[in-house]
């Protein structure tokens, strides 16, 4: 078989999903110590290398993939296959009858080349006896000739010298298949034995970054995409809209593979979402200095090989890039522009990276700043929460200094699954708010609904099994129903932080006229369960404004 499921994420946080063993590309190595394929995963244009005991037979699993995973791209993923494999059969077939009628002409002109070296035998003898015996030496010359031609036939001969062999497919036929290359040939082993290239593969991007494999290439279906380089070698996909996209493969497949930059990073604030972010850095072999406003929380990293940096200036000037992921506008500012702060410790070809979420204005000053004393100066604020902090898992949307954003590719890679470049300082900033609107308003949603079900009679774990089989159907749907309905409100995203960029959201939709009602009455929302003592709880713990 060519088709398996392959295994993805960290501690079977995903689902496995089908893919196909596809050639990897000439100069990209395989990771170290593994025994993995390179495959290309059904419904996407997902990349990744994979580890042989991810994979699992695909006719073998199917039905008990299908039973698990209910979700809608996963289904269209089992079509797709289907569909390959139909495709195959076909071109299995027409490639097979064509063998067969390949081989009854060799057959044919085979029996024509016996007649045609039997007929050269005759006259081969008989001008062996018109010489004389004294010419010896003419007789073995003869002699000589005659053995050669009685071996092979002119036929032979002319097959022997044409550089196309028994057995290979004529020239239409020729890109229907790719060879196999010696590196997967080796760790074709146990479940995997005797895979052959299926007809219709297409080959991986060539000529891309020797560490290509930590990146999914996202690209879109209209035939205008363009590949434009983020370094000089990798090549990604780059939208009409000027962002482009880098994803890192699933983290079994990226952990231990990244090289790390040899820049010295420095990083300031160890949140929620600093501290994975900086835990992940170190692991990935970064040399890291930390600083935060609470210094035991420093302690930990230490124990892990990171630097203490006394004061955030201090770190700026140590280190060739520093991020700092702080909880809003006012600590941002006061980061950089505050005594000791990021601003003191700014020069020519010094780095920063704010990865806090904020507003445009705000950011767009810092920017200003940094870069009036010779300072390169990047946004880059995530999407997620603590959890896919941890797993390195993060989005992360980048604005600003191109040339930095490369340079924070590896750093990049380590933090998170997928990045984007979106353009000048501030595109972001907006974009984030935009982001975490929608995310705020739909778990206010949840909580709205948990509770109307609640107090009409109606099963709450009822109700999130209905939407679990829905085309809402999601980790966070999942998650955030589960800790409501276990009364578990431990913080993997302050309710506190959704309600300000809530209140972000609205002002920038106030900016420029455009009405927000749903994002403001989420916000009311939000602001209700702050009165109630719930700011340092997780966001879900919005249900209980509806409860009091």
């Amino acid at each position: 078989l060519t088709l398996s499921f392959f295994s993805r994420g960290k501690l079977g946080r995903y689902p496995p999903w089908p893919g196909k063993i596809v050639n990897p590309p000439k100069d990209l190595k395989k990771p170290r110590g593994k025994k993995c394929f390179f495959v290309k995963f059904f419904g996407t244009e997902d990349h990744a290398w994979i580890k042989v005991e991810q994979l699992k037979p695909y006719h073998a699993h199917k039905e008990e993939m299908i039973k698990i995973n209910k979700g809608k791209r996963f289904q269209q993923a089992v079509d797709a296959v289907e569909e390959f494999l139909r495709k195959t059969k076909g071109k299995d077939q027409a490639s097979s009858h064509n063998s067969n009628e390949e081989k009854n002409r060799r057959n044919s002109s085979e029996e024509r080349g016996k007649q045609s070296a039997g007929e050269e035998k005759r006259k081969a003898s008989l001008s062996e006896g018109k010489v004389k015996k004294g010419t010896g030496e003419s007789k073995k010359r003869v002699s000589s000739v005659s053995s050669e031609r009685g071996s092979k036939s002119p036929l032979k001969r002319a097959q022997d010298q044409s550089p196309r062999k028994r057995g290979r497919p004529p020239k239409d036929e020729k890109d229907l298949t790719i060879p196999e290359s010696s590196t997967v040939k080796r760790v074709m082993t146990g479940t995997v034995a005797g895979f052959k290239w299926p007809p219709g593969v297409s080959e991986p991007v060539k000529d891309s970054d020797p560490h290509f494999h930590h990146f999914l290439l996202s690209q879109t279906e209209k035939p205008a995409v363009c590949y434009q380089a983020i370094t000089k070698k990798l090549k990604v996909c780059e939208e009409e809209t000027g962002s482009t996209s880098i994803q890192a493969a699933d983290s079994t497949a990226v952990n231990g593979s990244i090289t790390p930059t040899d820049k010295k990073i420095g990083f300031l604030g160890l949140g929620l979402m600093g501290s994975g972010i900086v835990s992940n850095l170190l692991k990935m072999g970064h040399t890291v200095t930390v600083w935060n406003r609470t210094a035991e929380k420093c302690d930990l990293f230490i124990q892990e090989g990171a630097r203490l940096g006394r004061t955030p200036a201090e770190v700026v000037s140590t280190c060739d890039i520093t991020f700092a992921c702080v909880s809003d506008p006012k600590a941002a500012k006061d980061l950089v522009l505050g005594p000791s702060g990021v601003l003191q410790g700014i020069r020519p070809g010094k780095c920063y990276v704010d990865m806090s979420t904020v507003d445009a204005d705000t950011v767009t000053e810092l920017a200003q700043v940094i870069v009036s004393r010779g300072g390169r100066f990047l946004e880059a604020p995530v999407s997620g929460n603590q959890q896919l902090s941890n797993d390195g898992m993060l989005v992360i949307l980048a604005a600003g200094d191109r040339g930095l954003y490369e340079d924070c590719s590896s750093c990049f890679q380590a933090m998170g699954k997928t990045s984007f470049f979106l353009g000048e300082v501030g595109n972001a900033a907006k974009m984030m708010l935009i982001v975490n609107m929608v995310q705020g308003s739909f778990m206010a949603t949840i909580a709205e609904g948990l509770t109307l079900a609640q107090v009409t009679g109606q099963s709450q774990q009822t109700l999130l099994d209905i939407l679990n089989q829905g085309q809402l159907a999601s980790i966070f749907l999942d998650q955030k129903c589960q800790n409501i309905l276990q009364g578990n409100f431990k913080p993997d995203f302050y309710l506190k932080y959704i309600q300000k960029d809530l209140r972000l959201a609205i002002a920038l939709g106030d900016s420029v006229n455009h009405p927000t009602p749903m994002a403001a009455a989420a916000n009311e929302v939000y602001k209700r369960a702050k009165a109630l003592d719930q700011s340092d709880n997780d966001m879900s713990a919005v249900y209980r404004a509806y409860i009091h």
